[in-house]
């Protein structure tokens, strides 16, 4: 990097330094500059990243690398979105209080202190949560409080370093467009942060709120059976002391947590990555489960508004992928006679329009997220595959971990009751729908041109096969549609009901595309035999979309 240009970032580096209010991210930044100077170029490298452009603020809110600069997670960057979203919601004549919650990552805690007071400083009440606590709680307090925003500090499931900043709005849902646009205009707009006033810290809740919420779940489960034998694990996260209430409070005996992984811990220590998902997450949980004979496995992530499920099989422990989940829990709600739109994202399986049909209730597609999914009219059940499911909207219009963990162990433990499992349920349902397959296929690139590239490939020379089946057409979902906004998408419709999306993650420099395949289950052979034909197919159609994409 040449002297001019570096000089340059020397010059805004020092500026921001001067600005910032937080001695830990000054100092480093201060420490960052010496090496610059000192002509090290892995620090010169890092100083043009932290200056290269300022953290996007979107439907995602923010989310990055906790660190000093304007391209990272810190107390400017994060003052300056509160002072934009309290500009936002003067404008539109929002009315009533803002609730601010937050986790257990690194700097949350100061995050949403800021957060309060450039809340209460613009004039609006502010209600924070008491203590570290699971993303719903706070989707919860919204309508519970009858907020006009509310904002949540977290970063989800992303790897410890980062740290994020989730806005919703008076209706309990997330921000979507242009809402975001507008917060982003405003955010732009704010002057020195020095500048800006400062009110109080807010007002601390009471754990009553949080003892609402956790009844308010329990309460979910119906009288039935109560036997069965859970091993959890909150990852590390702040689900691990809600979760075990709950689960008491509805009649469950305690179940067996991961003790290296119970308490909150911002470092991740046993762990890869923090994402259920991910693999060797589960392994400590499904030890514990196999060390003890226990009937069901349960997770949250860090910030506990996902759930994952591992289920004993005659060959150990199986994670059940997110379509799974979502297959149990919509057909014990329809069996329980939950009436309303059933609803997921484009990415995620069929089969849940099936089932709705099958049992007379309506069903809805959205783009993914669940901004888009809690906005549902009528909705009764909405979920995603990445682990994400929404049971009680009428209480919270997000994904939430914990009432979803709940009603899983209640399906379970009447299944245990019967003598049957949660397999033998996605048995029944293969039997009378077909087996719903699903994969991925993931590409991470370090130029994000690529990613754009790829598409553009897939748009103007598509297929004209997958895997030996027929692509029956082609939907450009940038496009849009009387249902769906435009997105970046593609979605291949194949022969025999099996499908492929492929689209740009929202979150990170992937390219992904998301696999479906339906086999008919033959009730002599069973679902085992249709399970290994549906990986035969979709290995093939996996292989056929990594070379289509070109990467």
């Amino acid at each position: 990097m040449s002297a001019g240009p570096v000089s340059g970032l020397v010059e805004q580096a020092r500026a921001w330094a001067a600005a910032d209010p937080d001695e830990v991210t000054r100092a480093e930044l201060e420490e960052l500059l010496g090496r610059v100077e000192a002509g090290d170029d892995e620090a010169a490298a890092d100083l043009a990243d932290r200056f290269d452009g300022t953290l996007e603020f979107g439907t995602a809110g923010l989310r990055g690398a906790v660190g000093a600069g304007p391209n990272r997670m810190n107390r400017v960057v994060v003052t300056r979105a509160a002072a934009g979203l309290a500009a936002h919601l003067r404008d539109t004549g929002a009315i009533g209080p803002v609730v601010v919650g937050f986790d257990a990552r690194h700097r949350s805690d100061d995050f949403a202190r800021d957060t309060a007071e450039i809340m209460t400083g613009a004039g609006f009440k502010v209600w924070v949560m008491p203590r570290p606590l699971p993303t719903p709680v706070l989707a919860f307090a919204i309508r519970e409080l009858g907020c006009a925003a509310g904002v949540m500090v977290t970063a989800s499931h992303n790897p410890p370093q980062d740290n994020g900043y989730k806005v919703y709005l008076g209706d309990g849902s997330q921000i979507v467009p242009p809402a975001d646009a507008e917060i982003a205009e405003r955010i732009a707009a704010v002057g020195a942060i020095a500048d800006l006033p400062r009110g109080s810290a807010g007002s601390v809740l009471g754990e009553n709120l949080v003892d609402r919420y956790l009844d308010t779940v329990a309460e979910l489960a119906e009288d039935g059976p109560r036997d069965l034998e859970i091993v959890y694990t909150p990852l590390h996260g702040v689900g691990g002391a809600p979760v075990v209430q709950v689960l008491e409070t509805a009649g469950f005996s305690t179940p067996r947590v991961v003790t290296e992984q119970e308490q909150p811990d911002p470092d991740f220590p046993t762990v890869a990555f923090p994402n259920p998902e991910e693999p060797g997450a589960m392994d400590l949980a499904m030890a514990l489960a196999a060390e003890h004979g226990a009937d069901l496995v349960v997770a949250n992530d860090p910030d506990a508004d996902r759930c994952a499920a591992a289920v004993p099989t005659g060959t150990g422990w199986r994670m059940l992928r997110g379509d799974e989940v979502g297959a149990l829990l919509a057909r014990h709600l329809l069996d329980r006679g939950r009436e309303g739109t059933f609803a997921c994202s484009i990415v995620s399986s069929s089969l849940l329009g099936k089932l709705a049909a099958a049992a007379g209730q309506p069903y809805a597609e959205t783009l993914t997220g669940f901004k888009w999914i809690g906005r549902v009219e009528g909705l009764a059940f909405g979920y995603e595959e990445a682990l994400g499911y929404c049971v009680d909207p009428e209480h919270v219009k997000d994904k939430d971990g914990v009432s979803a963990l709940l009603l899983l162990c209640e399906l379970a433990a009447e299944q245990k009751a019967a003598g049957r499992t949660l397999l033998d349920v996605l048995d029944d349902i293969a039997l009378e729908h077909g087996l719903h397959a699903t994969d991925q296929v993931s590409v991470r690139v370090a130029d994000l041109a690529l990613i754009g590239q790829a598409m553009e490939r897939l748009r103007t020379a598509p297929p004209s096969e997958l895997g030996g089946l027929v692509v029956e057409g082609v939907d450009d979902l940038a496009a849009g549609s009387v249902d769906l906004p435009p997105t970046d998408g593609l979605r291949f419709r194949l022969a025999d009901g099996a499908r492929v999306v492929v689209r740009p993650s929202g979150t990170e420099p992937k390219l992904k595309a998301y696999l479906e395949v339906v086999v008919p289950v033959d009730a002599e052979a069973g679902a085992d035999a249709a399970r290994i034909s549906a990986a035969t197919r979709l290995d093939a159609i996996g292989g056929d979309v990594r070379a289509a994409l070109g990467l």
